[in-house]
C-alpha cells in the first residue's frame, strides 16, 4: 500500500486529500500507468462522482500527457530549464546559462548545490519569495500552459475535478504539477479562462485560494 495526494476544489479553495492504494512495483512507464490508476480507483471508491486526470507522461489521457512539465516549454524553453535558471542562492544566481543545457543537466548543475541556500527566485527582472512555497513554480508553470496548450485544450481541464501526479511524492518534493492544475481548473470556474496575472496579482490569489 502507498499513500498519495490528490488536488481538488472544495468551497472554492484548491487542497489536497490524501488517499491508500495499492502500489504497483516497477519502474517502467506502464507499471507507473497502472500506479496512477490504482489511486484513481481508491479516489473514485471515496468520490464516486470524481472525474479524475493524472498530470504526467504516465497519464493514460492525452491532456494530462500534453500537461506534464517535461511537454512545457516558456519563452522557447523548457520549462525545468526556466525553474533552475531563475534560482537565487545567498551566494549566487541566478544562472541564466542553464537556459541553454540540456534539462536534466540543468537540474543537475553543481552551482545549484555549492552557491548556499535557497533565498529566492528571479524570473525576468521580478523577484519572487520562496513563501507561499510553490509559488514560483505555480506561476511558471500556469504561463507555460498559456504558451503550450491551446485555448479548447485549457477548457478540457473543466472537464475533470480531481488532479494527480503518480511520480510525486510530498515527503520528498514540494512542487506538483498535479496542484498547479487544480488552481487552473479554479481560475476557469472563477473568470471563465486563465486570466493575465502580474505577480503581485498572483501572489494575492494564491494566498486567498490555495490552501494546499
Amino acid at each position: 500500500m502507498a499513500t498519495r495526494p490528490a488536488y481538488l476544489i472544495e468551497n472554492g479553495k484548491v487542497i489536497r486529500k490524501d488517499y491508500d492504494f495499492t502500489w504497483i512495483s516497477g519502474l517502467s512507464a506502464s507499471q507507473k500507468q497502472k500506479c496512477a490508476l490504482s489511486l484513481h480507483e481508491a479516489i473514485r471508491s471515496t468520490d464516486t462522482s470524481a472525474n479524475v486526470l493524472e498530470v504526467s507522461t504516465k497519464s493514460n489521457i492525452p491532456l494530462g500527457v500534453k500537461m506534464s512539465a517535461f511537454n512545457l516549454k516558456l519563452d522557447g524553453y523548457p520549462l525545468e530549464n526556466i525553474f533552475q535558471s531563475s534560482k537565487v542562492f545567498a551566494f549566487g544566481g541566478p544562472y541564466p546559462d542553464l537556459l541553454h543545457m540540456h534539462p536534466r543537466e540543468a537540474k543537475h548543475n553543481e552551482r545549484l548545490r555549492t552557491s548556499g541556500d535557497l533565498t529566492g527566485f528571479r524570473y525576468q527582472g521580478t523577484d519572487f519569495p520562496l513563501e507561499p512555497k510553490t509559488l514560483f513554480y505555480d506561476y511558471i508553470y500556469i504561463k507555460a500552459i498559456c504558451e503550450t496548450l491551446s485555448a479548447e485544450e485549457i477548457q478540457q481541464i473543466r472537464d475533470y475535478s480531481h488532479f494527480t501526479d503518480i511520480e510525486f511524492n510530498p515527503a520528498k518534493s514540494i512542487n506538483t504539477q498535479a496542484k498547479t492544475a487544480a488552481e487552473i481548473r479554479l481560475m476557469l470556474d472563477l473568470f471563465g479562462k486563465i486570466p493575465e496575472m502580474t505577480p503581485d496579482d498572483f501572489l494575492q490569489f494564491h494566498k486567498e485560494y490555495v490552501l494546499a
